[in-house]
């Protein structure tokens, strides 16, 4: 594992810069302090995939389209801080409603 003990994944790249398998292990073995995914490999991921049930990874809904940098960063950072503070995340997604 390249990233040091504690780190938070954050992936809105891409779905294939990601081994899920690999995540899940570092997460389970607490070498990871969590993960935000936008991205999946299968989109829509599937209802059985564990990353929907997993206490460490946050998911957020990937849309297909081009971010304001001056809006996006912004939330980006409060929920960040929000998560440091153990507060509730702003624009969560529904997991009873999937995506």
């Amino acid at each position: 594992m390249m990233l040091p003990k504690n780190a938070y994944v954050i992936n809105v790249a891409g779905g294939g810069h990601l081994v899920d398998n690999d995540l899940l292990e570092a997460l389970e073995n607490d070498h990871l302090s969590g993960a935000c995914l936008d991205v999946y490999h299968q989109e829509p991921l599937p209802k059985e995939h564990p990353f929907w049930e997993h206490p460490k990874i946050f998911m957020t809904p990937h849309y297909a389209s081009v971010s304001d940098t001056n809006s996006v960063v912004p939330r980006i950072l409060e929920n960040y801080e929000r998560l440091r503070k153990g507060q509730e995340l702003i624009n969560m997604v529904n997991r009873n409603k999937g995506y």
